[in-house]
């Protein structure tokens, strides 16, 4: 077990190793290669529509309409929302109730 290799993607345990250019889980024998934890932490990153890093806190600004699934609301061109909270998934920032894709959004 090393303390530098990162847990593993399919079981989640933290017994693995390095081999080669090779993670390796003792526990499952999974093998992945060595750069993608690099890779996986570059996907983490929210960006808005100007392709601007998004974080916790931000305040952002709707850049399209923007129907609201099950009412009759939409969201207008250009309403401000602050104190946002990023998620994981397809619509990655949460704005109070709304769940929000971020390519409708810029940084204000």
């Amino acid at each position: 077990m090393s303390t530098n290799a990162p847990a593993c993607p399919q079981c989640t345990l933290d017994e693995t190793h390095v081999e080669g250019t090779n993670y390796v889980c003792d526990t499952c024998g999974y093998e992945w290669p060595a750069d993608i934890a690099d890779v996986a932490s570059a996907d983490d990153v929210v960006r808005d529509a100007n392709g601007a890093v998004l974080a916790d806190g931000d305040t952002v600004v709707v850049v399209k309409d923007l129907k609201v699934k099950g009412s009759s609301t939409t969201l207008k061109v250009g309403t401000k929302i602050k104190n946002i909270r990023l998620r994981g998934g397809d619509h990655a920032v949460e704005a109070g109730s709304y769940m929000l894709k971020a390519e409708f959004l810029r940084k204000a």
